[in-house]
């Protein structure tokens, strides 16, 4: 394929992750080397940027401070959750969109996210196509979710992993000081799939995490779970317990009492309160001193504890979607492609259709939660361990963490 000239623009969405400004540095740094891009641009919110032609010229930016990027956690060109329409059903957004790649002879798309970012990732390549505009779009994988298709896993998800085991040792530590027992729940994210709680699992592998662990990708039965909670402190004097906040019951029914208090932009429930709902619950059931706890924002923020191995993997998904895009390729979405044998972990990029992964959850395997539906098995610590080696090397002043900061200039 004849080499394609032009500008490139990159945008990050959705929820933000430790590393997912190690994917856009990945993407900046070798599209600001390579030849074929005579720009970068930048979107300010992520395809809100684009349509608000609110672009920021990254050649502008000081090198050493793009280069923290990498060890900066959240999206440092800005987020956004924003559903642009069917281009059958409304247009607008994308003659929009189209008449801003034009502007700025915008001839590559990197698009930096979950689940709907790719949904809309899809979208625009799909649409550049049908009205005949050479435009290169590629998928940047982002979620701490862990749930995109195809891909052995997602950046964001291995440093969310190592931050929620830690935690949970810590936790496991603290909760048992004193000479009285405790019940500590912790609720840990994931609407649909349970990765993340299952994390929680590498803390029990080392000796010193939940009892009990509760995931969406099966029911829930309040009654068993009191059950369960008695059960383990009546023998161990104390039990501690993750949960997922999107855990539900039969009906499909959020336990979480805050299910109703809002939804984003794609109409996805915002879920929360679930460990106060159930800790108040085992506290009556029980008469124990009982703890909920919710990590929150601080499992997707917590670049201190970042994985090595997650880093250096979001950069190479990052740096791997500009050269396949520049070597000819467009309409897919940069994944991992990893073996585990004999204990040795290999991790390379593997395209995937845009179309094939817009939209659709990849979720925990049944085969790695136990009978019970209140624990993981031994399959799911081998397939994560690999995943959260390593430190990250964090530039520091006065013992504090040196982030980026940017300049953000808006292109002309």
């Amino acid at each position: 394929m004849s080499e394609l000239k032009g500008a490139c623009i990159i945008g990050q969405s959705g929820g933000p992750s430790s590393v997912i400004n190690a994917s856009a540095y990945g993407v900046i740094r070798t599209a600001l080397d390579n030849g074929s891009i005579t720009q970068v641009l930048g979107a300010e919110h992520g395809i809100k940027g684009v349509l608000n032609d609110r672009l920021f010229d990254m050649g502008l930016e000081d090198p050493a401070e793009l280069e923290l990027l990498k060890y900066t956690p959240s999206s440092a060109l800005g987020s956004c959750r924003y559903k642009i329409a069917d281009p059958d059903v409304d247009d607008t957004d994308y003659k929009r969109i189209l008449e801003v790649f034009k502007k700025h002879n915008v001839r590559y798309f990197f698009y930096n996210g979950g689940n709907d970012s790719m949904d809309t990732c899809n979208k625009i390549s799909k649409y550049m196509m049908k009205v005949g505009y050479e435009c290169r779009v590629m998928g940047v994988p982002k979620t701490i979710d862990n749930d995109l298709f195809g891909t052995d896993h997602c950046p964001g998800f291995s440093s969310a992993a190592k931050y929620i085991a830690t935690s949970c040792m810590e936790v496991y530590q603290d909760a048992r000081v004193y000479d009285t027992g405790m019940v500590v729940v912790m609720e840990i994210m994931g609407r649909h799939a349970g990765w993340l709680t299952a994390a929680a699992a590498l803390a029990s592998n080392a000796g010193a995490g939940p009892d009990l662990i509760y995931v969406p990708e099966v029911d829930f039965d309040m009654d068993k779970f009191i059950a369960d909670v008695k059960r383990v402190y009546a023998e161990r004097g104390n039990c501690m317990v993750a949960v997922s906040e999107g855990i539900h019951y039969a009906d499909g029914s959020f336990v979480s009492e805050a299910k109703t208090s809002a939804t984003d932009g794609f109409g996805h429930a915002q879920l929360g309160g679930l460990a106060a709902m159930l800790a108040d619950i085992v506290k009556r059931e029980t008469g124990a001193k009982v703890r909920g706890i919710e990590l929150s924002l601080l499992q997707r923020c917590g670049a201190h504890l970042a994985s090595r191995t997650d880093y250096e993997e979001s950069f190479m998904a990052g740096q791997a979607a500009v050269e396949n895009a520049v070597a000819g390729l467009t309409d897919k979405m940069v994944g991992f492609e990893c073996t585990r044998e004999g204990g040795k972990y290999v991790c390379k990029t593997k395209l995937f259709d845009l179309k094939d992964v817009a939209n659709t959850e990849k979720k925990l395997p049944l085969e790695w939660i136990n009978a019970d539906h209140n624990g993981i098995t031994q399959g799911f610590i081998d397939y994560c361990l690999p995943l959260i080696q390593g430190e990250t090397e964090m530039k520091k002043v006065d013992s504090l963490p040196r982030f980026a900061r940017l300049k953000k200039i808006l292109a002309k």
